[in-house]
C-alpha cells in the first residue's frame, strides 16, 4: 500500500444496491450502508494510520498473521506470543492508540441502531488490511469484557467472502460476499458466532487500490 498519507485512496467509488440482508437471528448485512460516509471516513482513516501504521502481529502460536492491523479508540486489540488482549497502548510506540474519529464512531452507532442494537458505544476499532492472499481464520470475538454489545464490521476496498458460522468451530459456515461500503452487524444470540474471511482475490479497487480494509467496532472495556 502507499504511504499512510500518500494516495491511500482514489476519488471514485464503486456502487452496489443498498438494502438489508438477514444472515442470522440477530445478524445483518447492510448493503452499501457506509458509502454515503466515505468522504468523511477516509481522511480520518488516513490520520489514524499516519499515527499508528499497519503492522503484522504474531499469534500466541507463533504464526504471523497475513492481515496487517492497527487500531483506534480507548482500547486496541493486540496479539503476541503471550496471548490475545486489548491494550490502551500501541505496543509499537507505547503511546495511546489514536482517538476514534467521530465519523467512525457515528457510523458504527447508526449501523448498529438500524440493525436493532440501540445505544452502541464502541471503545475499540480494529483496522485490518488485507492484500490479495490474506485471510482470517475462523474465530470468535471473545476478548471483550462483556458480550452485550454487538460487533459492527465495515468493508472497504476489494470484495471478500465472509464466513459466518455457528457457536462451534465445526458448525457449517455461510459464505457471504461483502463489497465496498457493506456493513455487517451481529449481536445478541449471535454475538459469539465463529466468523472469518477467505483469502482475498487479486484485484484493484477504484477507491482503495489493491487491498481490502476492514473496520471492526466493539465495546471492549
Amino acid at each position: 500500500m502507499p504511504g499512510p498519507t500518500e494516495d491511500l485512496f482514489a476519488d471514485d467509488a464503486l456502487q452496489q444496491p443498498s438494502g438489508r440482508e438477514q444472515i442470522g437471528d440477530e445478524s445483518y448485512v447492510l448493503r452499501g450502508y457506509a458509502l454515503p460516509w466515505i468522504d468523511r471516513l477516509l481522511p480520518e482513516l488516513r490520520r489514524v494510520l499516519a499515527q499508528s501504521p499497519f503492522r503484522r502481529m504474531v499469534t500466541p502460536g507463533g504464526f504471523t498473521m497475513s492481515a496487517a492491523l492497527s487500531s483506534c479508540g480507548a482500547l486496541g486489540w493486540t496479539t503476541d506470543t503471550s496471548g490475545y488482549r486489548y491494550s490502551p497502548l500501541d505496543p509499537r510506540s507505547q503511546q495511546p492508540w489514536p482517538r476514534m474519529p467521530q465519523a467512525l464512531r457515528q457510523l458504527a452507532a447508526e449501523a448498529a441502531a438500524d440493525a436493532g442494537f440501540a445505544d452502541f458505544a464502541p471503545d475499540a476499532c480494529l483496522i485490518n488490511r488485507y492484500v490479495p492472499g490474506a485471510k482470517m481464520s475462523l474465530h470468535q470475538d471473545k476478548n471483550e469484557r462483556h458480550f452485550g454489545a454487538p460487533v459492527v464490521s465495515v468493508s472497504l476496498g476489494l470484495p471478500a467472502i465472509f464466513l459466518f458460522g455457528g457457536h462451534e468451530r465445526s458448525d457449517k459456515t455461510q459464505k457471504v460476499s461483502l463489497f465496498h461500503g457493506d456493513v455487517v452487524v451481529w449481536g445478541g444470540v449471535d454475538r459469539l458466532r465463529f466468523h472469518g474471511v477467505m483469502p482475498i482475490k487479486e484485484g484493484v479497487h477504484g477507491v482503495m487500490g489493491p487491498q481490502r480494509i476492514n473496520l471492526t467496532f466493539r465495546t471492549a472495556g
